[in-house]
């Protein structure tokens, strides 16, 4: 681990491994990052359990009313909230989190020094200063589509479960959903997602292990203690 800079935050450099506080098993370092670039004052590893809750860029109100409910539960349960920083159901995710008084995660598509969208720019300071904000890009690394996609497999890969609450055909909260049933992570898909009849990948998903999401007390169940994630690892 190396420090990088300090000022009013913390910056660091890490692998995945000293993020999490343990070593990865063979699957999760298929994708896993070489390193991490980390903005906090309270430093790592990062604290358990972790849930990610991510959505649509455009989501309707039910959508966000859904997302602020997960975040907010979740929060008094004493779960860090992970989500991308992007419009609309991460944002509310993380908001929800802070106004709980509770801890939140942002994994960035964007290097530490961009904010993506730039409307969030007070929201990305606020939580390098007083939360965690993740990149595996480094300062000066250009912006592009396909940095979202690649940081979903690190969301995904540092959360203990996730939560999609609203998501069409072609949203990049697909590759989280993906990424968590590849890692064998438990993965909800929000009655919102489950009432809308027009989308097909709900039902492939639960194919392959997602669940239908219908009491927030469901991912609490599922979370595992430190000590049972250590068993898993070996």
């Amino acid at each position: 681990m190396t420090p990088m800079e300090n000022l009013d935050r913390l910056f660091i450099s890490a692998s995945p491994q000293e993020l999490l506080g343990r070593p990865l098993n063979e699957i999760e370092q298929k994708y896993a990052p070489p390193k991490l670039y980390i903005s906090s004052q309270k430093g790592i590893p990062l604290p358990e359990p972790r849930v990610a809750i991510v959505g649509s860029r455009n989501a309707s109100p039910n959508g966000i009313s859904v997302a602020k409910e997960a975040a907010t539960f979740l929060t008094r349960n004493h779960v860090v909230v992970v989500s991308g920083l992007a419009e609309g159901i991460d944002t509310v995710a993380h908001e929800a989190a802070i106004e709980e008084n509770g801890s939140t995660v942002a994994v960035l598509g964007t290097p530490l020094d961009k904010t993506y969208p730039a409307r969030n720019d007070f929201l990305q300071k606020k939580i390098m200063r007083e939360h965690w904000a993740i990149s595996q890009f480094a300062n000066g690394h250009p912006v592009q589509p396909k940095n979202f996609v690649i940081r979903n497999r690190t969301m995904a890969l540092i959360s203990d479960a996730s939560i999609i609450i609203e998501a069409g055909e072609k949203s990049g909260s697909l590759h989280q959903g993906w990424e968590a049933l590849r890692l064998g992570r438990p993965l909800f898909l929000s009655k919102v997602i489950m009432d809308n009849s027009s989308l097909k990948w709900p039902k492939e998903m639960m194919k392959y292990g997602a669940s239908e999401l219908a009491d927030f007390q469901e991912v609490i169940d599922v979370l595992p203690s430190s000590e049972r994630m250590l068993q898993i690892i070996r």
